[in-house]
């Protein structure tokens, strides 16, 4: 199906399960994807860095004069209650979660308004709820949703709009999740706990969460923008 049909989308976190994803389904739906990263991807992208991004963006406006969507899939975790992480993580958490977001909104809204397009942050069940432990992720993913509500506001004053919505996932299998459960005394108890708390019984896919993300790129979801999806089992719904 090529529903993303020559649509060129910048996608940061590309050496990230999620990231890789989508990447994968964008060229399979026809598109053009550019994958960046700090490392292993077509273009190098530190998402905290203004510099990179402004070199990015002129990049791609040089060599494709367009763009149609982007996917903020740069992220991540840190274990930690308020009294116990370190002023230090909490900066690198919201720099890399929530500052590499808006930068990547900001930077890439000038050349979306041209023809309108999509913007997807990747933000989380944490940004929707709250953990004793998860400080800093609950306040960088809280802060993605409601920027992305921001950003869906304004472009939805451009003509052509730019739509923005933000994708919040549960726990999925990967290497974040694995990240995770290192912390733990048992990591095999404490990945089994995290699957029994969610109402289907299992992790999700970052696949699964790749072909929202495409969904939400695509012209088929030209009335949704502004919205928090949560892709989590049923999670959310207790």
């Amino acid at each position: 199906m090529d529903s993303l049909k020559d649509k060129i989308i910048l996608v940061t976190g590309a050496a990230g399960a999620v990231g890789a994803s989508v990447i994968a389904g964008v060229r399979a739906a026809g598109g053009v994807a550019i994958s960046t990263d700090l490392k292993g991807a077509d273009m190098t992208l530190d998402v905290t860095s203004e510099a990179d991004w402004q070199r990015v963006v002129a990049d791609i406006r040089q060599r494709h004069g367009r763009l149609d969507g982007v996917v903020n899939a740069a992220g991540i975790v840190a274990i930690g209650s308020i009294e116990k992480l370190d002023f230090t993580t909490w900066r690198r958490v919201l720099s890399i979660n929530l500052d590499g977001t808006f930068l990547g909104c900001k930077y890439a809204f000038p050349l979306l308004k041209e023809r309108g397009g999509s913007i997807v942050n990747l933000s989380s069940v944490s940004g929707l709820v709250g953990g004793h432990n998860l400080a800093a992720y609950n306040a960088s993913k809280g802060g993605v949703s409601l920027l992305t509500k921001s950003v869906a506001l304004l472009g939805a004053r451009n003509k052509p709009p730019i739509r923005c919505n933000a994708v919040c996932p549960a726990f999925l299998e990967g290497p974040m999740v694995d990240d995770i459960a290192k912390t733990a005394r048992d990591p095999q108890g404490a990945m089994e706990k995290m699957s029994a708390e969610i109402p289907l019984g299992r992790m999700g896919k970052p696949s699964e969460v790749a072909a929202l993300c495409l969904y939400l790129l695509s012209d088929q979801s030209a009335f949704i923008t502004g919205t928090d999806l949560p892709i989590d089992g049923g999670l959310t719904a207790r």
